[in-house]
């Protein structure tokens, strides 16, 4: 994907992301759109429904975007949730700025990449990082800090 046009390598990835979700038994929705509003995509995890955001940028994401994505999230049902999966990651200050108590968790380029990798089930990467997000308030742990190589 990396050597794609910015505009396809994002469907591209919006794609890889319905295909993984869908492998994974979580009902993912193709991207749409809304009134003033794009949406990369939802799924279905558990009982709740999780919006999508899916950035494939050379820059890490900074605190600007994650507000932006959670106020789509605001704007919807009390219920609902999202994912924001950064190919490039996100800054440390963006996530300090973002704060805690979210209805957001994140996801790295290199998560996905140690999911695949290691072959840890999707469904156990997202509750471990709702798990986490619920006791600490953080938006984002990476893989590696939820399942440390034995």
């Amino acid at each position: 994907m990396s050597s794609l046009a910015a505009q396809a390598r994002g469907y591209a990835f919006e794609k890889f992301l319905k295909d993984l979700f869908d492998a994974h038994g979580l009902a993912a929705q193709e991207p749409f759109r809304l009134r003033g509003e794009q949406i990369d995509g939802s799924f279905q995890f558990g009982s709740e429904t999780y919006l999508l955001e899916a950035k494939w940028h050379g820059q890490l994401i900074g605190v600007a975007e994650l507000h932006t994505f959670h106020g789509k999230i605001e704007q919807k049902a009390a219920w609902t949730r999202g994912l924001f999966v950064s190919n490039s990651g996100f800054t440390e200050e963006g996530l300090h700025a973002f704060g805690r108590g979210k209805r957001v968790i994140c996801m790295d380029g290199f998560d996905l990449y140690e999911t695949l990798e290691r072959e840890i089930p999707l469904n156990r990467v997202l509750e471990g990082k709702v798990r986490r997000a619920a006791e600490t308030g953080s938006p984002f742990v990476r893989v590696r800090d939820l399942f440390p190589h034995s």
